[in-house]
C-alpha cells in the first residue's frame, strides 16, 4: 500500500482553503438560511395600513404579526419559533442594533418584538441586548456572538441616507473616518471584529420614512408619509436598496420630477460592488411583497 505523504506545504494550503470556506460561510447568512433564490436575494415588503395611527404611534400587536410574516417568508418556514430557530441559536448572545436618532428612531414595539422571538428561540434575557449608542463599552455587544441590524430609513446629509450599511457606524471608534467621500466605504464597517459574520437578520423601518431634508439635524414631518411597512432579509445590502429606491420615487411623485438626493447614497452601490457586501442590483432582488397594498407602483 502506498502511504500519502502531507507535505507542510500542502498542509498550509488545505488549512487556508478551509479558514476561507468558513469565512464564506460566515457572511453569506442570506444564502445559507434560504436568503436566496437562484442568483437572486430574497427580501420580504410587509405593510399594514393600521401599522401607525394618526398620532404617530405603533401598533404592537400588527408589528409582532408584520416581522413574523417576514421571518416566515425569508425562511420558508410555517411556525414562528422554528423560523427563527433557524436564526438564533440558544447559545448565542444577541445584540439587537437599533437606532436613536430623536426625530425617527427605531420603534420600541419593533425591538420588544425581536426580543420576544429572540427568547423563544431560547436565549435568555441576560444575554440579549438592544442599543445604539456606547456599543464599545457594552459587554452584550463586546461579547455578541449574533446581531440584529433595525433602523429607520431616512435621508442624511453626509451618506445620501441613513441605511441598514451605515447603522454599524457605532462600532467603530473613530466614526468620523467613513464620512469621507459621501461615506462611500460605509461597508467597510462590516468587516470590524465586532461585527463581521455576525448578522443574521435586517429589518429596515419604513412606517414614516423621511425623503427630502438638508443639514446635517434636518427633519420636517412634510417630508415624511406614511408608507407603514418594514423590509426585513439576510443582506443588508438589498434590504438598502428596496429602500432607496422607494425614497426616490417618493421624491418624483412629491416634486414631480427626477429629484437625485444631495449628496447621493453611493455606499448602497459600493457596498455590493467595491466592498461585495450584497446586492444592490433590483433586476437581482426577489423581492416579495405582502399586506396592505395602496396602489403605489414604488417597488
Amino acid at each position: 500500500m502506498t502511504k500519502k505523504v502531507i507535505t507542510r506545504r500542502k498542509l498550509l494550503k488545505n488549512t487556508a482553503k478551509a479558514t476561507l470556506g468558513a469565512a464564506i460561510l460566515m457572511n453569506a447568512p442570506f444564502e445559507l438560511l434560504g436568503g436566496t433564490t437562484g442568483k437572486t436575494t430574497r427580501i420580504i415588503l410587509v405593510r399594514d395600513k393600521n401599522l401607525i395611527d394618526d398620532a404617530g404611534n405603533y401598533n404592537a400587536e400588527i408589528m409582532q404579526k408584520m416581522i413574523d410574516q417576514a421571518v416566515l417568508k425569508l425562511t420558508g418556514e410555517t411556525d414562528i419559533k422554528i423560523a427563527w430557530k433557524k436564526i438564533i441559536k440558544p447559545e448565542d448572545i444577541v445584540g439587537i442594533k437599533t437606532n436613536v436618532w430623536n426625530y425617527l428612531p427605531t420603534p420600541a414595539e419593533l425591538e420588544q418584538s425581536i426580543k420576544k422571538r429572540v427568547m423563544e428561540a431560547g436565549v435568555p434575557e441576560s444575554r440579549i441586548g438592544i442599543k445604539d449608542r456606547g456599543l464599545l463599552r457594552d459587554d452584550i455587544f463586546l461579547k455578541a456572538t449574533a446581531l440584529i441590524n433595525t433602523r429607520p430609513m431616512r435621508t442624511h446629509a453626509w451618506s445620501g441616507v441613513g441605511s441598514l450599511i451605515k447603522n454599524y457606524i457605532m462600532f467603530s471608534p473613530r466614526p468620523p473616518s467613513y464620512h469621507d467621500d459621501s461615506c462611500a466605504d460605509l461597508a467597510k464597517l462590516w468587516d470590524l471584529p465586532l461585527v463581521k459574520g455576525k448578522t443574521r437578520l435586517n429589518v429596515l423601518v419604513m412606517g414614516t420614512p423621511l425623503f427630502h431634508g438638508a443639514g446635517p439635524h434636518h427633519f420636517n414631518k412634510q417630508y415624511t408619509w406614511p408608507y407603514q411597512g418594514i423590509i426585513v432579509g439576510f443582506d443588508p445590502v438589498a434590504c438598502d436598496a428596496v429602500g432607496l429606491k422607494i425614497l426616490q420615487e417618493k421624491r418624483k411623485e412629491y416634486f414631480g420630477e427626477d429629484k437625485p438626493l444631495n449628496p447621493p447614497a453611493k455606499h448602497i452601490l459600493l457596498a455590493d460592488t467595491r466592498h461585495q457586501l450584497g446586492t444592490a442590483d433590483m433586476n437581482k432582488i426577489d423581492l416579495i411583497k405582502t399586506g396592505w397594498d395602496d396602489g403605489s407602483t414604488f417597488v
